[in-house]
């Protein structure tokens, strides 16, 4: 199912949005929004939001999420040469991805995805979390093989339980990763489940992966938000350009030329 969406005035250069549902599981369908770029894709991202992740996508536009860091970058990544595919929480789980994002269902439903967007364009696709987001790409890195993604990046990265999060990064065989990563993490985070420090140890976790980097971010606009929330060093606030700009030139040092 595609649905041309309108999610803001429309101005010149504007890219296209389109609602896409497709099936997955039995009796199960994954919605997404998909933003094609003005040129051939060098690669396509998929984009996975933080917290319960339900961006109650519909032809009206995004119900839930629209400052995410993710979701609100979604043209700049776009504007970079990138197929861009932000995904919403499967028909199955309304209350969104808690308890969910390390699942083989969760990974079930993207291979399909990553089916799809193949069939649009054959490029190497990559995976993009932010915060609890992190999980779900991690997971899905971990999980598919052969129809698996090419590339992993990690932002503000989901490291440690609390009593409103049980799954983190450690809930996902990272041994099992063996795509180049990228883990990008603010040095000011001050959200109680994503320390800098432990970004640093993580990168040890990665075991299998034959690149990985850390990229690391310092100053911005001060939080306007909760530390855990998009409107902080956590979300990158004043630093959106930046942070795309930088891991849209990690990805394309990786994907070979076209």
């Amino acid at each position: 199912v595609v649905v041309l969406l309108t999610l803001s005035a429309p101005c010149v250069n504007a890219l296209e949005e389109e609602l896409r549902t497709i099936p997955t599981r039995p009796g199960v369908t994954q919605p997404f929004l998909l933003i094609r770029p003005n040129d051939k894709p060098v690669a396509t991202v998929i984009l996975f939001a933080g917290a319960h992740g339900r961006l109650a996508l519909s032809p009206q536009g995004i119900g839930w999420g629209s400052s995410n860091f993710l979701v609100r970058n979604r043209e700049r990544f776009a504007r970079e040469g990138f197929l861009v595919a932000v995904i919403d929480a499967p028909s199955d789980r309304p209350q969104g991805l808690w308890n969910f994002r390390a699942s083989t269902d969760h990974a079930e439903d993207i291979k399909y995805v990553i089916v799809e967007l193949k069939k649009i364009v054959n490029v190497p696709v990559w995976l993009v979390g932010t915060s609890m987001g992190t999980v779900s790409a991690a997971n899905v890195a971990a999980r598919l093989k052969d129809s698996g993604p090419d590339g992993l990046v990690l932002t503000s990265t989901i490291m440690r339980e609390s009593r409103q999060v049980s799954e983190t990064i450690y809930s996902v065989r990272l041994k099992d990763i063996r795509v180049p990563t990228l883990v990008v993490h603010h040095k000011q985070d001050e959200c109680v489940v994503t320390p800098y420090e432990l970004a640093v140890a993580l990168m040890r976790s990665l075991k299998q992966a034959p690149q990985k980097d850390l990229l690391t971010f310092t100053g911005g606009d001060l939080s306007v938000s909760d530390p855990c929330e998009e409107m902080s060093y956590h979300g990158f606030l004043g630093l959106d350009a930046e942070v795309v700009s930088a891991i849209a030139s990690w990805i394309k040092s990786i994907v070979p030329p076209k």
